[in-house]
C-alpha cells in the first residue's frame, strides 16, 4: 500500500528524481481552464447558437406572457367550442404573425439601444408623441382589465371567492411579483418562467386526460364555416399584436449604440431563435385551448362561452381535476399578465416622458379603472370583449411607427429592413390593423 505521506506538495509541472519519500511517478499537473483568469486581457469566446439564445430566452418568455393571456383564454376556447378544430390553422398563422412582430420589436432595440416610445419621442413631433402616450397608458390600462379579470375569475372557480376581493388579492400578488423587478431583471424572468411553467402543465395535464387528438389536424387545413367562423377568425388573428409587448420588447433587447456591429448582429440571431422557441411554446398552449374545447365541448350541448362555463364544462366532460387544472392556469396568466403589463407601463412612461415612477406607484394607479369596473358589477366576460376592443384600437400606433423606424437606415444602420422585410411587415401591418378594425366595428355596433 502506498504511503498518503509520500505525495507532497510541489510545484505545478516540476519533476523531482525519486527518492525514498516520492513516488516515481508524480501527480499530472491538472489541466489548465479554458475560462480566461480574472484581469486576463483575452476575451472570452462569444456564445454561438442554441447557448446564446438560451442566454436571450428570458426578455422573449415574459413577451410570450401577452400571447396566453386570459383573453386569449376565452377567444380559443370560444372557438374549440363552437367549430371544433375548425379554426386551429388561424392560431398557426397567428402565431407566425407574432414572431414576425416581435422579432422587428427585438431589433429595433438591438440596432439602435433604444426602445420605441424613446424613438416616438425623439422622432416625431411633440403633440403627436403625447398623443401616443395617452393611447399607450389606456392600452396599458386595458390589459390590466384583462388580467384582474382572468384572476378573479380563477380564485372565485377555486376558492369561491367574490370577484372584487379576487382582484384585491390579484393585485396584491401583482404588486409582490413586481417587487423583483427592480432587485433584478433575471429573478422578474424567471418567476414569470415558472407561471408559464404552471400554465403549460395545467394543459398538458388537461389534454392527456381528453385523449386521443388525432381529428385535430383535420383543423390545419384552412377553410371557415359561415360569417360567425369568419368573425371568430377575425378576433384570433385580430388579438395576435399586443401593443404593449411591441413597447416591452423593445426595451428588453436593447444593445448599447457603441457596441461593435458583429456583436449586434450575434445577439439578433440569438434573440430570433429565442423569440421563435417562446412563441412556439405560446402557440402550443393557445392551440391546445382550442383543441381541448373542440374535444370536450364541442357537440356536447354546451352554450356557456365564459370562463365559468369552460371550466363547467370541463369539469363534467374530464373531471374535477381537469377543472382545477383549468383554473390554475388561468390563475397563473393573469398573475403573470398583470406583472408583465405594469413592466410595459414603466417602459411606456420612461420612454415618452422622460419620467420614472415606481413601480409599486405605477401599480396602483393602472389597477385603480379595472376594480372600478368590477366594483360597478360589470360581467366578467364581457369585461374581457372591452378589453379588446381598446386594446384593438391601440395597435396601429404601435405597429405604424414599429415599421417605419425599422425601415430607415438613418434610425436602423446596417440593421435596416431589407426591401422584402418590409414589404412582408407591411403586410402584416395591414392585415392586423384592418382585421381589428373590423372587429372594433363588429363590437361596437
Amino acid at each position: 500500500m502506498l504511503d498518503p505521506r509520500a505525495y507532497r506538495a510541489v510545484p505545478v509541472g516540476t519533476l523531482r528524481p525519486p527518492t525514498s519519500d516520492t513516488p516515481a511517478h508524480p501527480l499530472p499537473a491538472p489541466a489548465p481552464s479554458r475560462r480566461p483568469a480574472p484581469g486576463d486581457p483575452r476575451p472570452r469566446r462569444p456564445r454561438t447558437g442554441l447557448r446564446a439564445a438560451l442566454a436571450m430566452l428570458g426578455p422573449s418568455l415574459v413577451v410570450s406572457v401577452a400571447y396566453m393571456d386570459p383573453g386569449n383564454f376565452a377567444t380559443n376556447m370560444t372557438a374549440g367550442t363552437r367549430y371544433g378544430p375548425l379554426l386551429l390553422w388561424v392560431i398557426g398563422f397567428a402565431n407566425v404573425m407574432a414572431v414576425f412582430v416581435q422579432y422587428l420589436a427585438c431589433k429595433l432595440g438591438v440596432a439602435t439601444g433604444r426602445d420605441l416610445p424613446e424613438l416616438c419621442r425623439e422622432r416625431v413631433p411633440r403633440p403627436v408623441a403625447r398623443g401616443l402616450w395617452v393611447q399607450a397608458e389606456l392600452v396599458a390600462m386595458a390589459t390590466d382589465l384583462a388580467e384582474f379579470v382572468g384572476g378573479a375569475v380563477a380564485l372565485h372557480l377555486l376558492f369561491g371567492m367574490p370577484l372584487l376581493p379576487a382582484a384585491f388579492v390579484v393585485a396584491g400578488s401583482s404588486l409582490l411579483l413586481l417587487t423583483l423587478a427592480p432587485e433584478g431583471r433575471r429573478r422578474f424572468e424567471t418567476v414569470t418562467a415558472v407561471l408559464l411553467l404552471v400554465i403549460l402543465a395545467g394543459f398538458a395535464y388537461q389534454s392527456l386526460a381528453a385523449g386521443s387528438w388525432t381529428g385535430a389536424l383535420q383543423g390545419m387545413r384552412p377553410r371557415l364555416q359561415g360569417t360567425d367562423s369568419l368573425l371568430l377568425t377575425t378576433g384570433i388573428i385580430g388579438a395576435t399584436v399586443m401593443p404593449h409587448v411591441i413597447y416591452l420588447h423593445s426595451s428588453l433587447s436593447r444593445v448599447p449604440a457603441d457596441r461593435p456591429l458583429e456583436r449586434k448582429r450575434r445577439a439578433l440571431r440569438a434573440h430570433r431563435t429565442a423569440i421563435v422557441m417562446a412563441l412556439g411554446l405560446a402557440g402550443l398552449v393557445n392551440a391546445a385551448m382550442l383543441v381541448l374545447a373542440a374535444s370536450t365541448l364541442h357537440g356536447s350541448g354546451s352554450t356557456a362561452e365564459t370562463l365559468d362555463g369552460f371550466h363547467r364544462g370541463l369539469g363534467d366532460a374530464l373531471g374535477p381535476g381537469a377543472a382545477v387544472a383549468f383554473a390554475l392556469a388561468l390563475l397563473a396568466s393573469g398573475l403573470a399578465s398583470a406583472g408583465v403589463g405594469t413592466f410595459a407601463g414603466q417602459v411606456i412612461m420612461r420612454g415618452f416622458l422622460r419620467r420614472q415612477v415606481p413601480l409599486t406607484l405605477r401599480r396602483i394607479l393602472t389597477m385603480t379603472p379595472p376594480l372600478a369596473v368590477l366594483a360597478l358589477g360589470t360581467d366578467p366576460t364581457r369585461a374581457l370583449v372591452l378589453s379588446q376592443v381598446v386594446l384593438s384600437f391601440g395597435i396601429p400606433f404601435a405597429l405604424v411607427p414599429l415599421l417605419l423606424f425599422t425601415a430607415r437606415r438613418s434610425v436602423m444602420g446596417p440593421l435596416v429592413n431589407r426591401r422584402t422585410t418590409t414589404v412582408a411587415a407591411v403586410l402584416v401591418c395591414a392585415v392586423v390593423v384592418g382585421l381589428n378594425l373590423f372587429l372594433v366595428g363588429q363590437a361596437l355596433l
